[in-house]
């Protein structure tokens, strides 16, 4: 009986584990405002972005500039024909508008990634690159 209770606990354990990194997902951009500016044509759109460690964005590219600002962790972040950039909480980058780009959370936890598009209406806010 003990033996049949212990190995029903372990089951039970072990689906609500797998169900809670089954909810984990690697990469998630989590949009916090979006609104025109004084550019026709043009919005705003302010993001958190959240890496499990490990997690990668995988290469893309924006309509417009992304401006960005690391709140925790550290961020490699790498722009086509440029030296990537190792970053971690305070540091700033900057991506030109169509850049292929990709980000990847180098640290031990969760890194997060603060950014803003200026980006062309109407348009997806990532479109991923080419070969992807």
């Amino acid at each position: 009986m003990k033996k049949s209770i212990m190995t029903l606990m372990t089951l039970a354990l072990l689906t609500v584990g797998i169900a809670v990194a089954a909810q984990q997902t690697p990469f998630k951009r989590t949009v916090l405002q979006q609104g025109d500016i004084s550019v026709a044509g043009r919005e705003v759109v302010t993001a958190l972005g959240e890496f499990q460690p490990g997690a990668v964005a995988g290469r893309h590219t924006h309509a417009g500039e992304e401006v960005g600002y690391i709140l925790e962790g550290t961020v490699v972040v790498e722009i086509d024909g440029k030296p990537p950039m190792t970053l971690g909480a305070g540091k700033t980058f900057l991506v030109p508008a169509g850049a292929i780009h990709n980000a990847k959370n180098t640290g031990a936890g969760v890194a997060k990634v603060l950014a803003n598009y200026i980006v062309e209406k109407g348009k997806p806010l990532a479109t991923p690159a080419p070969g992807n």
